[in-house]
């Protein structure tokens, strides 16, 4: 077994007293000085060819099981990932309430809930639950609302920001969040859609970025008006 690449070596020099005793057996053997050292520099060359082969065929090999184990590793992971993607398909056949849409009766979901500060707050909720699962909790007003199950706190939890409140920057990062969570949960096309259009067009009026805050406060107050 070699513990140094043979490619690397370098063919040492046999007229140099520490190779004397060889040089001297070729010597005494019937070759000049010169010659002795030639052959003596020959078998060398000879010898390290044939290290280097095995050198590079051991490599080679190497090469091809380091493919095969990070091909395998890929599969397996592949593997995985698959039979997770069936075991979730499966509880979802199982647990269709929990995977019910968002809000199937046309129910409104508050934005807070998509924004980043309610998403870093939930991260120490006491609860954990399935991170799609949404539950149902009444209202006020006697009725019920769809939430994500993770926004579920304890009573000292910071209360739900309303929709007119969220500042544009709170805005501009649930919007999208709320359209992916819409998508998960099975929204139509055409309500998507609409939400989509209407949001878009709520960032492009120009009381969007008008100096006066009262008109930007407007846009969101009406954007809440709407979508309750």
């Amino acid at each position: 077994m070699f513990q140094e690449d043979p490619n690397l070596a370098i063919r040492p020099d046999y007229t140099l007293e520490e190779h004397q005793a060889a040089h001297q057996h070729l010597v005494d053997e019937g070759l000049t000085d010169d010659q002795a050292a030639w052959s003596l520099a020959a078998l060398w060359t000879l010898t390290n060819n044939r290290d280097k082969e095995h050198w590079n065929l051991r490599q080679e090999r190497l090469q091809q099981i380091k493919a095969r184990e990070a091909e395998e590793a890929e599969e397996l992971q592949h593997l995985c990932k698959e039979e997770e993607e069936a075991a979730r398909q499966d509880d979802r056949k199982k647990n269709k309430t929990k995977y019910a849409p968002l809000l199937k009766a046309g129910d409104y979901c508050e934005l807070h809930y998509f924004t980043n500060r309610d998403l870093e707050d939930t991260k120490s909720a006491s609860l954990i639950v399935e991170p799609d699962a949404m539950v149902m909790l009444p209202s006020a007003d006697g009725l019920h609302s769809w939430i994500p199950a993770v926004a579920v706190k304890d009573s000292k939890a910071a209360p739900v920001v309303k929709d007119e409140c969220l500042s544009w920057e709170e805005f501009n990062e649930a919007t999208p969040r709320m359209l992916a969570s819409m998508r998960l949960h099975d929204w139509t096309k055409e309500q998507i859609d609409m939400h989509v259009k209407f949001w878009s067009t709520l960032q492009g009026h120009r009381w969007h970025h008008a100096p006066d805050q009262l008109k930007q406060k407007a846009l969101l107050l009406y954007q809440s008006q709407q979508c309750h």
